[in-house]
């Protein structure tokens, strides 16, 4: 036998549809829930709903697999009989994460889960801990950055639908790369979703940037929560990921006294008990907020890790400057912010920000730095330019590889974006196909206007529904080896091995951290222990003195002199030097680690 159930609370009555044969569905009960046993099914049985007296049978909404696409017929998928070989995998720890986020469609030529796994060692080789894939649950069209997606329990077709995930998650974990998934619990695409033909996911009290809020705290709320964390677990428990990354939480909008957050962070810790696996969640906050990342017994979210914005913000600005106008990055570009990002996290703990005309944030306060992501380059941060510049496209290969160096010697986890290792010559355009002519104009003319306002011309804006936006965007991995990407890869490679190697770059306490700098020459020291990063931004060379026992240990450009108990750093460049007696040395195979 094989039962059907779906939570219809707005239905007067709901039929199950297989084939030619139709089925009334018994219920609902008092939570609205309608179920209905039937025959064991073939593991292909596609199927759908009939719900009231609409002829148009509606795919299941906790749907495993949508071969056909999202307005298609659900079909049966069975988890166990997948054969995995991770039987005693576990992840490395969260703190000591080097995160590496990519986009399946355009890591590989095929954009595909089998494809990218090809790459893999590419990354191990790296020193990578962590993958971060970009959204994978099934959206309405070929192509897009997945965060549009309708049927959240299933996976895209286009990348290798539920059995191609699997496997690479597998991959994965035989060649000790820990997984983390995005998944979008702040909306539903604009094309496919059929949800609030069964009950009230989403209400009309509460607007986000995408329109109808999703409900969290109205009438029903308790089977709509249920869903998502059904949905999270299912990604940890069948799926074998070893975190998720909530996109954009500060549009959750929840006045209950158990937030949806602390109920997911509470039912992921038993869930990882149970299974024996530390499981981690990470979140993508504007509050700055530090309670998204406190316990839940010390009246936080219980959030492991949150992304933090105003250190990318704060380093971007100076290696970029001349935005005026452009949204946030007005309330940054000063030396003294990037010294308060590494030393407060928050630059906006409380006090006025003038992009929101409005004081924002709190104080972090006791907390490790390791609770929050730091990078200089993501999806968003690339992907939602007007042309989808990376930062060396940007600034330069001197400037793109002092940020690299800041990134990954500050306190923070941190995140490289795919390519960056390499100076991807490839942008990361925001591509977009939702099957839909309409809607396909309604994004590309809705792009055009935003970016209006920054001065650019319509031609300048790529459409996003264009096939070409989307094939240019991928990965280029014939250049790996060629020229200045062949040197920044080896840049970021060293600069990953002094990290996970560094006692003192994988300490946590921002309080064992020293900071130092001048606003108008523009430098800056981060020490660390037995580690100081010299950075100079300026336009003049900076000298600095070393200090007993320092050497130097890695250097941004073949020009930065040492000689006479000091160091030169000439314009945009940046400098690492390590103390020997203070610092055990460390013989670590980051392959097998």
């Amino acid at each position: 036998m094989h039962k059907f159930n779906v939570w219809g609370p707005l239905a007067k009555k709901i039929q199950l549809k297989c084939g030619d044969q139709v089925c009334p569905m018994q219920g609902p009960d008092e939570q609205g829930w309608w179920s209905l046993r039937v025959a064991r099914a073939e593991c292909e049985l596609d199927y759908a709903f009939l719900i009231d007296d609409d002829p148009m049978p509606y795919p299941d909404p906790r749907s495993l697999w949508q071969p056909k696409g999202v307005h298609a017929p659900s079909r049966i998928y069975d988890h166990t009989l997948f054969k995995w070989t991770d039987t005693r995998w576990e992840a490395p720890p969260l703190p000591s994460a080097v995160i590496y986020e990519l986009h399946i469609g355009t890591f590989s030529e095929q954009g595909t889960f089998d494809s990218a796994i090809a790459h893999l060692d590419h990354l191990v080789e790296l020193g990578v801990t962590h993958v971060e894939v970009m959204p994978v649950a099934e959206w309405a069209g070929d192509r897009g950055w997945g965060y549009d997606g309708v049927a959240l329990f299933a996976v895209t077709e286009s990348y290798g639908g539920p059995d191609g995930f699997k496997r690479f998650v597998d991959a994965c974990h035989a060649k000790n790369l820990a997984v983390i998934l995005d998944v979008v619990y702040n909306h539903f695409g604009p094309l496919g979703n059929y949800t609030n033909k069964f009950g009230p996911y989403l209400t009309e009290k509460h607007r986000t940037p995408w329109g109808e809020a999703v409900n969290f705290d109205e009438g029903g709320s308790d089977q709509v929560r249920r869903f998502f964390c059904d949905n999270a677990e299912m990604w940890l428990r069948d799926y074998h990921v070893d975190g998720l990354r909530l996109d954009a939480v500060h549009e959750f909008i929840d006045r209950s006294a158990v937030s949806f957050m602390e109920q997911l962070s509470a039912e992921v810790d038993r869930l990882g008990t149970t299974l024996g696996r530390k499981l981690v969640l990470i979140a993508e906050s504007d509050l700055n907020d530090p309670k998204v990342v406190r316990p839940r017994e010390a009246g936080g979210c219980g959030m492991d890790a949150q992304w933090s914005d105003d250190f990318h913000h704060a380093l971007f600005t100076l290696l970029h400057p001349g935005n005026p106008g452009m949204g946030y990055y007005d309330d940054f570009g000063r030396m003294e912010y990037l010294a308060k990002a590494l030393q407060h996290v928050f630059v906006y703990d409380g006090t006025y920000s003038r992009y929101r005309q409005r004081s924002h944030g709190r104080p972090v306060e006791g907390l490790s730095a390791h609770h929050f992501v730091c990078f200089i380059q993501n999806h968003d941060q690339v992907g939602n330019r007007a042309q989808g510049e990376r930062l060396e496209h940007l600034v330069g290969m001197d400037a793109a590889k002092v940020a690299l160096g800041f990134t990954l010697t500050a306190p923070f986890v941190p995140l490289l974006f795919f390519g960056e290792e390499f100076a991807a010559s490839s942008p990361f355009l925001y591509f977009a196909d939702h099957g839909d002519e309409e809607m396909a104009k309604q994004v590309s003319e809705g792009r055009k206007y935003d970016f209006a306002s920054f001065g650019f011309l319509d031609e300048e804006i790529p459409d996003p529904g264009d096939i070409h936006t989307f094939e240019v965007s991928k990965l280029k991995w014939s250049e790996v080896h060629e020229g200045k990407h062949a040197e920044m890869l080896e840049w970021t490679r060293q600069l990953i091995h002094l990290r996970r190697t560094t006692i003192a770059l994988n300490d946590g306490d921002i309080n064992h951290m020293q900071v130092q700098f001048d606003a108008e020459k523009r430098w800056l020291t981060m020490e660390r222990g037995s580690v100081r990063t010299l950075l100079n931004i300026g336009s003049q060379p900076v000298q600095f003195k070393l200090k007993d026992g320092e050497s130097l240990h890695l250097r941004s450009r073949e020009d930065v002199a040492i000689g006479c108990g000091s160091i030169a750093l000439p314009p945009m460049s940046l400098a690492v030097v390590m103390d020997g007696t203070r610092e055990p040395e460390y013989s670590v195979d980051l392959r097998s680690s």
